[in-house]
């Protein structure tokens, strides 16, 4: 019975935000909890993150049946960019791992009939120790991906503070609508502030997020995805009304399970 309610905390409909986007939950591939921050590109070329990762699983999506499914976003998290910006200020990519850029990469996937998704942090550096998206960058980042023709926005926000969230996540919403290209919006924000009211404002997150993480990571174990289950079980009464087309509760990604642990995680998520 907790997996049928548990499921309805992410689907029932509410306000949406206004950017057109995801109005049904996003559903594809993301890079974290399989190969994390592995950069070790001479010793693990297959696990390392680089370019090659995310042109191989574009590979699987567009031709192993998950696209016509509806998994169409790749995702990059942590760990992408070079240790230092450009000379104009800008996020890079590591020149070794993404010989060809981002742009590039999220070409490959749209003419696969994908999307790509890319991580930021709001701290002076990501949880990997990558340059961040303070709020001095934010427009300038939102512009950048925009650039590079991202399809969605993953922010974090290690090595933030509560005042600098306040209006740091806002700001990023604003930012990337300014510039024209439609960017889906993930939001970390209410993970870092307890997952729950007061300090969480649902109403204001559907505003401005189309899915945002309420509550702790997910490990490799049974044990974590349960303890996930049961929070969002006793917390329904908040985050059935949050949730609906456009905006969505995110109870993190499907992980490295056992098939039948997998197989009954999925049935938890309204998409992944």
């Amino acid at each position: 019975m907790r997996l049928a309610v548990f499921v309805l905390a992410s689907a029932l409909s509410a306000f949406a935000l206004d950017n057109g986007l995801m109005k049904t939950p996003p559903m594809g591939w993301l890079a974290w909890e399989r190969f994390r921050c592995d950069i070790d590109c001479e010793n693990d070329p297959k696990n390392c993150i680089s370019e090659n990762l995310f042109i191989d699983m574009a590979d699987r999506l567009s031709e192993d049946g998950w696209r016509e499914l509806g998994y169409v976003y790749v995702n990059i998290d942590d760990c992408w960019s070079s240790m230092k910006r450009d000379k104009d200020g800008r996020l890079q990519a590591d020149p070794k791992r993404f010989p060809g850029g981002i742009h590039k990469l999220a070409r490959y996937m749209h003419d696969r009939g994908l999307k790509l998704g890319i991580y930021g942090d709001m701290g002076t550096h990501t949880c990997g120790g990558y340059p961040g998206t303070p709020l001095d960058k934010i427009e300038l980042d939102a512009q950048t991906f925009a650039d590079w023709e991202v399809d969605m926005f993953k922010y974090d926000g290690c090595y933030s503070n509560a005042t600098e969230q306040e209006k740091g996540y806002p700001l990023m919403a604003k930012a990337l609508n300014a510039t024209g290209r439609p960017i889906g919006y993930s939001c970390s924000w209410p993970a870092y502030q307890g997952g729950l009211p007061p300090k969480v404002n649902y109403t204001q997150l559907g505003e401005i997020c189309n899915l945002w993480r309420n509550y702790g990571d997910i490990q490799d174990s049974w044990d974590s995805v349960l303890n996930i289950a049961d929070w969002f079980f006793e917390n329904q009464d908040v985050l059935v009304p949050a949730a609906g087309p456009g905006r969505w509760n995110d109870p993190d990604m499907l992980a490295p399970l056992d098939a039948e642990e997998q197989r009954l995680y999925s049935e938890l998520l309204p998409g992944d």
